[in-house]
């Protein structure tokens, strides 16, 4: 007899969904239950849940402002850096919110998928949910992920595994010396683990509240063949549920996969071969988003002496967005393949030089004839020359170089720089700096066309420009405190605006019509409390005045350019528990987004997130809230942005 009969009522069959999500929970259920008993102190001790120290912060190695490996104390920039202690003891599940924790960042969510991310301002229209900040540049491992179409970053698809993360460098200033057209408010500079330090197998699991997430899947292998070869497979899931009122409003589904491999043929040389592929699937009220992509990269290192080494790189990557609407499709692709050598060398006892080239060649196509032409090849060619010079040894540095370009909208672009640095001893660092950057036009500036074929540029777009002073100091004042304090004043000219036009056809044009000043500071502290609780604070202050050059410009042009809030601050606590408990908090204060004329956009916010997480053998267990302190809040664009609670299960073998 089967005891199953003699339960009463109809039976209902599980879906699908039903049935993954129960097997997922029992899995968690075993693997809590056998870390539990296998726990071993001496792993726990030596493992996950010691706290750098603010000595081994302080000696954290950055390259984003020479190229080349300098002290974080040492750099004459303004300068933050996220460790992955940062990013995992914040609960943060995206790449944009671990952005978060760089407070000279300005971070805003305008829905599921989109960010408005930006340094020193200029984060475009608000209701434009973030995708026409165009004077940041962000790359990965070297790639870098500006997209022409706009000018800007598309974030949403940005969803490399936070658990590979090595380090995340984040310049706020110009960068046009070393990296080029866009670096004009800011770098961000992503760099990811080798595959030799992510061996074993890692998995998580996170299942969330209804109004926020769904799913997040990651699963990553790490082995090595031989002695000299290391590689890691990863892959992973998400939807985020909507912030709308049905199924179909706001919501993203993404899977991505990829692998890294890192090849030691000697002691001297390294060769990193990696790539990754995507697919999703986006909505929001207006239109339904299809994305894909794949990229791949190869990197080539050789040390020719502590003080000298060469690097080549290759990288192509190739998106695609499609919209299916019926009455206003949407198909954009861009194909990028790019390559750049950098050679680091040494001229006697107090010059280092940095010279290099790159070519990139970019095109995209375009179905829906708005742009002229609708496919378009823009190729870009850059060299550099950097030298660093000790005039006087371990006391002032003085650093001078440039950048020359050749882009097919504008030409040739010069973007020179110089910084000067005293450090009368380790502790201390004044620098000062004024360079030149410039943002080159993108498709939308350049061959934007009416519905008759009259282009939105009759009088010609030129490269936006900026001229860039900055003074600074940094200081490890006590044995457990670190401060950084950054003022800036920026002049910029030729930006992009909206005219009225004699030309019936063109009422309305683009041209570079305004500019502005803009200015500010910076703070950003680390304090170690004590060897089991660490602290960060950081706080930013913001002004600019946007005036226009011609009697023709809309007055809804300096809105275009950007509505920034005038002050902002984050901080984070990280704290250990006994019992291999830990209890982190991380908040934030954006003050109110107010246009010209003055009018709220978007009122100032404070909110805070709370993860509370205990360590096992192998297993961390965490449960995170996100936004607590009111049910929901305005960020940016026309969706707010619920509170959240949401279980995380990470596994290490």
């Amino acid at each position: 007899m089967n005891p199953l009969k003699s339960i009463p009522g109809p039976t209902k069959k599980l879906t699908f969904r039903q049935r993954t999500f129960f097997y997922k929970v029992l899995f968690v259920f075993l693997l809590i239950h056998n870390s539990a008993e296998a726990q071993d102190d001496s792993i726990l001790s030596s493992n996950k849940l010691k706290l750098l120290s603010l000595e081994e912060l302080m000696n954290i190695e950055v390259t984003s402002i020479s190229m080349k490996p300098e002290k974080l104390t040492e750099v004459a920039s303004a300068i933050q850096i996220i460790t992955p202690e940062d990013i995992r003891r914040s609960g943060v599940v995206r790449l944009p919110e671990a952005l978060r924790l760089a407070s000279n960042l300005q971070i805003a969510k305008a829905n599921s998928h989109d960010w408005s991310i930006t340094a020193r301002g200029f984060s475009g229209l608000p209701t434009a949910g973030g995708l026409i900040s165009n004077k940041l540049l962000a790359l990965i491992d070297g790639r870098s992920i500006y997209n022409p179409l706009f000018g800007g970053i598309y974030w949403d698809v940005q969803n490399i595994m936070l658990e590979d993360i090595e380090l995340i460098e984040v310049v706020s200033g110009p960068g046009g010396t070393l990296w080029g057209a866009n670096a004009v408010n800011g770098v961000i500079n992503i760099k990811t683990k080798s595959a030799d330090k992510t061996q074993g197998l890692y998995v998580s699991q996170i299942v969330g509240t209804s109004n926020f997430f769904q799913d997040h899947s990651e699963m990553r292998y790490g082995g090595k063949i031989g002695e000299k070869l290391f590689y890691r497979i990863y892959g992973q899931h998400f939807e985020m549920k909507r912030f709308g009122t049905t199924d179909t409003v706001n919501r993203q589904l993404m899977k991505q996969g990829g692998f890294r491999m890192d090849y030691y043929p000697s002691k001297n040389n390294t060769i990193t071969l990696q790539s990754d592929i995507y697919t999703g699937d986006e909505n929001n009220l207006s239109r339904r988003m299809l994305v894909t992509g794949q990229n791949g990269l190869f990197r080539f290192t050789h040390l020719f002496s502590e003080k000298s080494d060469l690097t080549f790189r290759v990288f192509a990557d190739h998106t695609t967005r499609t919209s299916p609407a019926a009455k206003n499709p949407l198909n954009y692709e861009v194909i990028t393949y790019d390559a750049d050598i950098q050679y680091h060398f040494p001229i006697g006892k107090i010059q280092n030089i940095i010279v290099g080239a790159s070519y990139r060649y970019m095109g995209d196509i375009t179905n829906n004839l708005i742009f002229s032409p609708p496919n378009k090849l823009m190729p870009l060619a850059n060299a550099f020359l950097q030298d660093e010079i000790m005039c006087i040894p371990d006391l002032l540095k003085l650093t001078i170089g440039s950048k020359i370009s050749n882009n097919v909208f504008t030409g040739i672009e010069i973007q020179p720089s110089a910084r000067i640095a005293y450090t009368p001893n380790e502790n201390h660092t004044v620098w000062t700096s004024v360079s030149r950057a410039v943002r080159t036009p993108s498709r939308f500036d350049a061959d934007l066309i009416t519905p008759t074929g009259e282009t939105y540029t009759p009088l010609g777009f030129v490269s936006e420009n900026v001229i860039a002073y900055e003074l600074g100091y940094r200081t490890k004042s006590m044995t457990n405190l670190f401060l950084s304090f950054a003022t800036f004043y920026n002049q910029y000219t030729d930006l992009r605006s909206f005219n009225t036009y004699t030309n019936s056809a063109t009422p309305t044009i683009i041209a570079n019509g305004q500019k502005a000043d803009s200015w500010g500071g910076e703070v950003y502290s680390n304090y170690q409390a004590t060897s089991w609780w660490r602290l960060r604070f950081g706080y930013n202050y913001f002004e600019k005045n946007i005036s226009s050059t011609s009697p023709t410009v809309l007055s809804i042009s300096n809105n275009i350019e950007g509505v920034d809030p005038k002050h902002q601050f984050t901080f984070q606590s990280i704290m250990n528990l006994p019992k291999y408990f830990s209890f982190d908090l991380t908040g934030r204060y954006v003050d109110a987004l107010n246009s010209t004329p003055p009018v709220t956009i978007t009122p100032a916010y404070f909110t805070f997130d709370i993860r509370l997480a205990k360590q096992f053998d192998h297993l961390e267990v965490s449960v995170v809230g996100q936004n607590l302190l009111e049910d929901e809040h305005f960020e940016i664009g026309l969706y707010s942005i619920p509170r959240s609670i949401y279980g995380k299960v990470v596994c290490r073998f």
